[in-house]
């Protein structure tokens, strides 16, 4: 399918030039003439770009960017072009979140160009980067291990800390080997003895007070998929017992039957605890052990991959603008450097929760770090000092925004300046998590 562009131009000379040319490049095009048509189109169609003049007939182009940003929502991204255009207003547009910013007259080779590199970028984004772990390389490499492993049904024992993703980690292997079939998680920690075991097993009717009828357990609801038992270094040694003869036989009673079911699963084992030490204080089966322990996955700590600190942000301030119909909030420079510098002790659950609190105290669209972290901003830890590469990525980062800076956000401009390719600078500034918005409140004060 073609990809969509809203053209929003009054003049009917470049208007239609602009649309035609855009038709035989093979763009699907809806050329709008004022910004009333352009806003209803807007809100009932998802395009993959939108390419607007400033100057129209009822409106401007910037007060109704301005006007789909107090909205709300995700946007496609913008490209704007005026013959009457100043450098104030490029600023603004591009540190509201505008692409990009061409006068008239241009080429129109290099505004086709720029909506290739575009909606590539896009389609490669959510193809691909939707179901990414991370963008930092150990979870590159475990995005890797993951697609070798779902070429198989070996168990897979996955460890990390609490909160770091492991569950997510468990039904992305499990989607990578179709996601046809049922994910089933269960909590093993979160549940008494015998409620453990009508979970996992199931009951017949009658079998306890309650049991008003026959129940499937979470070992019947996997068949044909993937059964993960997260926390299973909580589960008491009785039920580890019946567990592991579960798995060996491929077979479950349900509590209060006699029939013996077959089950056919995919199992995933998770836990934060060390299962070898629980192994050597007898808190856990040995036999039960080596029978889960084929493929040990081990999630890493957010703190040792910074790189996906502000990545995982953006991600979920994108879910929370989704979610709700507030502004879409942005995080200011110092709040993204609180962000980087704080150890992270509950890892990406604890980011999650934090951003999705700020959101809701928030008054304005800017995340601040005192929104963040309070009046005791987050300091770095001397223990947890950069690696060299993080440590040059950093200056690279600021290097990069004061350049843009520079050059007035001008994404060419500041390329040429810097030396690297239009493409280059873009994905860099992916890399960092620099957005024009996000950075606002540093290069200029026009954020309010």
């Amino acid at each position: 399918m073609a990809a969509a562009l809203c053209l929003i131009e009054d003049d009917e000379i470049m208007g239609g030039a602009l649309s035609m040319r855009f038709e035989l490049e093979g763009f699907q095009c809806d050329w709008h003439r004022t910004g009333k048509s352009a806003l209803a189109a807007l809100a009932k169609t998802r395009y993959s770009a939108v390419v607007s003049d400033i100057l129209l007939p009822d409106s401007t182009g910037e007060a109704l960017y301005g006007h789909l940003l107090a909205l709300g929502g995700k946007l496609p991204p913008f490209v704007f072009m005026t013959g009457h255009g100043s450098v104030d207003q490029a600023v603004r547009l591009l540190k509201l979140g505008a692409v990009d910013y061409l006068l008239k007259p241009f080429e129109p080779d290099l505004l086709l160009g720029m909506l290739r590199e575009l909606i590539a970028r896009q389609a490669g984004s959510e193809a691909a980067d939707h179901d990414l772990l991370g963008i930092s390389p150990a979870m590159r490499t475990l995005d890797e291990l993951l697609l070798r492993l779902a070429q198989s049904k070996t168990s897979v024992l996955i460890t990390g800390e609490s909160g770091v993703g492991k569950e997510r980690v468990a039904a992305k292997l499990h989607r990578l080997q179709g996601g046809e079939h049922p994910f089933v998680a269960a909590n093993c920690g979160a549940f008494t003895e015998g409620l453990l075991e009508a979970e996992l097993f199931g009951h017949e009717k009658g079998a306890f007070t309650g049991a008003i009828k026959a129940k499937k357990g979470l070992f019947e609801q996997a068949c044909g998929g993937t059964l993960l038992l997260d926390e299973i270094g909580d589960m008491p040694l009785a039920m580890q017992v019946k567990v592991l003869r579960a798995i060996q036989e491929r077979q479950i009673v349900r509590v209060g039957g006699e029939t013996a079911i077959p089950v056919d699963f995919r199992l995933m084992v998770a836990t934060h605890q060390d299962l070898k030490a629980r192994v050597e204080q007898g808190a856990f089966r040995e036999d039960l052990y080596y029978r889960v322990n084929v493929i040990q996955i081990r999630v890493p700590p957010l703190r040792d991959r910074r790189e996906d600190i502000l990545w995982l942000a953006a991600r979920f301030l994108d879910q929370a603008c989704q979610a709700g119909d507030s502004r879409r909030k942005l995080l200011t420079p110092a709040a993204e450097r609180a962000l980087l510098d704080f150890a992270w002790p509950g890892n990406v659950r604890e980011l999650k929760h934090l951003l999705e609190r700020a959101c809701v105290l928030a008054d304005g669209p800017l995340l601040t770090a005192e929104l963040l972290f309070g009046k005791n901003t987050a300091k770095s830890d001397p223990a947890l000092a950069a690696t060299l590469g993080e440590h040059l990525a950093g200056h690279e980062r600021d290097y990069i925004l004061r350049a843009l800076d520079a050059r007035g956000w001008q994404i060419q401009e500041t390329a040429n300046l810097l030396g690297i390719s239009r493409k280059n600078l873009w994905e860099k500034m992916k890399k960092y998590a620099i957005s024009s918005g996000s950075d606002a409140a540093e290069c200029g004060g026009d954020a309010n």
